[in-house]
């Protein structure tokens, strides 16, 4: 089975002092559960969704080749968000219709999963925004019947995620704010559905 998780700097693990981040933890476990997966982290820094818009489909097609079983998580928001020159990056609606864009394509194509915006935990606007945003993609994913799993609250509510946050860039956790996040997906029914 190979996997791709295409979205932001949470996808890429940014801040993980192991490099493993939440993706690498959940393909490790999987291994070591007597699958054959091949993990391919596709989470950049700073991309919103119309950036994973531009570039998920032929970066996902290069490495789940047709007679495949290739699977798909995605995970964006927090960046559609936040501020850049007193402006939102991607206003709300925007932000929803590229999401169905994205999911609806994906899904007609491979099996695929969404997890939820996390919080940025720098800016109580900024994070308003980002909850608001993902309590919207819940109907939408249910209309594309897309698995999704909200993590704003695990990611708030844990300590290891706000404090290594805090710690760290104050946005980005460390191994165990991720290990946090792993532990919530590996738990997650849609995900163990896959194995």
């Amino acid at each position: 089975m190979r996997i791709c998780f295409i979205g932001d700097s949470f996808v890429n693990g940014v801040g993980d002092d192991t490099c493993l981040g939440w993706t690498g933890r959940l393909c490790a476990a999987a291994r070591r559960a007597g699958w054959d997966v091949t993990h391919y982290n596709l989470g950049i820094r700073r991309d919103t969704s119309l950036d994973i818009h531009g570039r998920w489909r032929r970066e996902a097609e290069a490495r789940l080749p047709e007679g495949l079983d290739g699977r798909l998580v995605f995970s964006f928001g927090a960046n559609d968000c936040t501020l850049v020159d007193g402006r939102i990056r991607v206003p709300h609606d925007r932000s929803l219709d590229t999401a169905e864009k994205i999911l609806g394509d994906a899904a007609g194509w491979r099996r695929t999963l969404m997890i939820g915006p996390l919080p940025v935990c720098d800016d109580s606007s900024t994070d308003a925004r980002i909850l608001a945003l993902s309590r919207d993609i819940a109907p939408l994913c249910a209309r594309l019947d897309v698995p999704f799993l909200p993590v704003f609250g695990m990611a708030t509510e844990s300590d290891a995620w706000t404090s290594e946050a805090a710690a760290g860039d104050g946005t980005h956790p460390n191994a165990k704010g991720y290990a946090a996040l792993a532990s919530a997906v590996s738990d997650w029914e849609a995900w163990r559905a896959w194995f």
